[in-house]
């Protein structure tokens, strides 16, 4: 496991001063799975910064983190995501090299013709990490993110960060 002293200078200081905060979120968003697994629809949702060719670039200019999302449609082509994340604080030749480490859809693809989940979701979704100031990711765009996947009778969210 990595330790403080892993990190480049520059990343040490920013983790040292960085004012963490906690977000109360009343009720908890998690919830018991009301069916079995093999039964539920299912979608991906990432802090990867992953996106179409087609899709801008998340904008790594935004002060906080950019909190807008990507639609990555169920029919990718996993290998042809591109990856825009902007923290220079992890390797991202893992990522470049294969999708499915931040965006599991092929992984999920061989689950769900394995019978171990029901079907995956018509779309899935993607955001960027790394954002230091969330109070709209939380307060917006994860709103309307929670709604398009209620409303596509999304049972289960495999989140996976980056």
């Amino acid at each position: 496991m990595a330790t403080y002293d892993d990190l480049v200078f520059t990343h040490r200081l920013f983790m040292k001063g960085y004012p963490f905060s906690r977000y109360a979120l009343d009720p908890v968003p998690c919830t018991p799975l009301g069916k079995p697994l093999h039964e539920a629809r299912v979608a991906i949702v990432t802090s990867a910064g992953v996106h179409l060719p087609e899709q801008e670039n998340f904008d790594h200019s935004i002060k906080g983190g950019d909190t807008s999302f990507r639609e990555i449609p169920n029919t990718v082509e996993t290998q042809t995501l591109c990856e825009s994340h902007r923290s220079p604080g992890f390797d991202h030749t893992g990522i470049q090299t294969d999708r499915n480490l931040a965006f599991p859809l092929d992984r999920f693809r061989e689950l769900e013709a394995e019978g171990v989940i029901g079907e995956l979701n018509d779309r899935h979704f993607s955001f960027m990490g790394s954002i230091v100031m969330p109070r709209k990711l939380i307060d917006e765009t994860s709103v309307q993110v929670a709604k398009m996947l209620r409303e596509d009778g999304v049972d289960v969210a495999f989140l996976t960060p980056a």
